[in-house]
């Protein structure tokens, strides 16, 4: 199943161009009272949530996808976590361009570098990047997106697949420079979520998807998730271990070499296998 957030907090459901309205759904969510549990609660129900979504999609008014603003498909992530180096040609492009490594990695190279986002930058793709900084180097880089499912930590490897709820497209954002990471990437929209989200049975291997991203139409990355140095299984288990991994949160695994500026007037164009295309608009703040 493919689950859209559009407009003002709709709900839907994707089938080939067009969004059955399901937003009727969010009427089986429970009340709460403060103070609020950590997580998105839709995306911690949204298995027993399936059933009535495909009984509303039946009967549902239809929405062209061009028609409508698409948000991020998470709405209340906990946290936003990125994997730093983690496709051996972009740790090699990264060693030899001083503006994208200010300050060689000091952990050993079987280390999973994780890094911090901060929920506030996240955006859906029609919504856009609104660059700040626009003197300095600001980077885009397409990445497969995890999505969790249930709450869990020192999750075993063999059970990591049972925490996870879908997969989506995810743009980190990049301003380059000397100061930490979290710094530099956790500014407002530096973090594209979409277009939607897919649940974890329309992608059995996760491990095998290629995509690609073009800039006003000429090809930057280009890789697919097999070529990772980690496991995307391994890294979920990593980042268990440091951390409690609530419903909603989100694991952007990391991106491949052809990292290159962008401008305000850009276009994104990305491609990812199993879950299709997404187009970002970059303009200044």
């Amino acid at each position: 199943m493919k689950i859209c957030r559009f407009d003002s907090n709709r709900i839907g459901i994707v089938e080939g161009d067009e969004i059955a309205d399901v937003t009727a759904v969010l009427d089986e969510l429970p009340a709460y009272r403060y103070p609020f549990p950590l997580g998105d609660v839709f995306i911690e129900r949204l298995e027993e949530l399936r059933p009535k979504m495909a009984q509303l999609a039946r009967t549902a008014k239809r929405l062209k996808i061009r028609d409508v603003s698409l948000l991020s498909p998470v709405a209340n992530p906990g946290k936003i976590i990125g994997i730093g180096r983690s496709y051996k040609a972009h740790a090699e492009e990264a060693k030899k361009d001083p503006t994208i490594e200010y300050t060689p990695a000091a952990t050993a190279p079987d280390t999973i570098r994780m890094l911090m986002k901060a929920n506030t930058a996240l955006v859906g793709p029609s919504h856009g990047v609104e660059l700040r900084f626009l003197d300095r180097r600001n980077d885009p880089e397409v990445e497969f997106a995890i999505v969790i499912g249930k709450r869990g930590t020192d999750i075993p490897l063999e059970q990591v697949w049972d925490h996870v709820a879908g997969y989506s497209i995810g743009l980190d954002m990049t301003l380059r420079g000397p100061e930490l990471a979290c710094h530099r990437k956790s500014i407002d929209t530096y973090a594209v979520l979409g277009p939607w989200l897919v649940t974890r049975d329309e992608i059995p291997d996760p491990q095998n998807i290629a995509f690609s991203l073009d800039i006003n139409g000429e090809r930057r990355q280009d890789a697919n998730t097999c070529d990772l140095l980690f496991p995307i299984a391994r890294i979920i288990a990593n980042a268990s271990l440091h951390y409690t991994l609530y419903p909603g949160d989100i694991i952007m695994t990391g991106t491949p070499e052809g990292v290159a500026p962008i401008h305000p007037g850009d276009v994104m164009q990305i491609a990812m296998q199993g879950i299709g295309p997404m187009t970002v608009e970059i303009r200044a703040h």
